[in-house]
């Protein structure tokens, strides 16, 4: 992928980067609200930041998958572009979150959308290939 693919990888890095970012905020908030491993909950700032980086872990479970089998579909830029949309929709979910969770739906949106149209190449791809 690193080579047939430069900018997909590169936007899949940034993605997995943007993951590693939330990831420390987390360890960030359990110092400053004193919220001690393992607890996973505890001071509603805290719980919003722990909150962010599970989702993003979640929606990663669709998201590396869906490069991988949509980039030989829809082509390197393409690929790429859609990983990249789905880094700056992690990062606005991630703020909306921190100030308001009720906010956080075009973060949201702009995070899974990336992922179901990878998705849906990829299987597109394949269905071709059988037919």
């Amino acid at each position: 992928m690193l080579t047939i693919y430069p900018i997909t990888t590169l936007a899949l890095v940034l993605a997995l980067i943007v993951y590693f970012a939330l990831s420390v905020n987390v360890g960030r908030a359990r110092a400053t609200w004193n919220v001690p491993a393992p607890q996973a909950s505890g001071h509603p700032e805290f719980d919003k930041r722990y909150r962010v980086q599970m989702n993003t872990l979640e929606q990663l479970a669709l998201f590396v998958p869906g490069v991988i089998v949509g980039a030989p579909v829809l082509g390197d830029m393409v690929a790429g572009g859609l990983a990249l949309l789905w880094s700056i929709g992690r990062i606005v979910f991630a703020s909306a979150y921190y100030t308001d969770p009720a906010k956080r739906g075009p973060g949201f949106g702009l995070t899974l959308l990336p992922s179901l149209v990878l998705l849906l190449a990829g299987a597109w791809g394949a269905i071709s290939a059988l037919i």
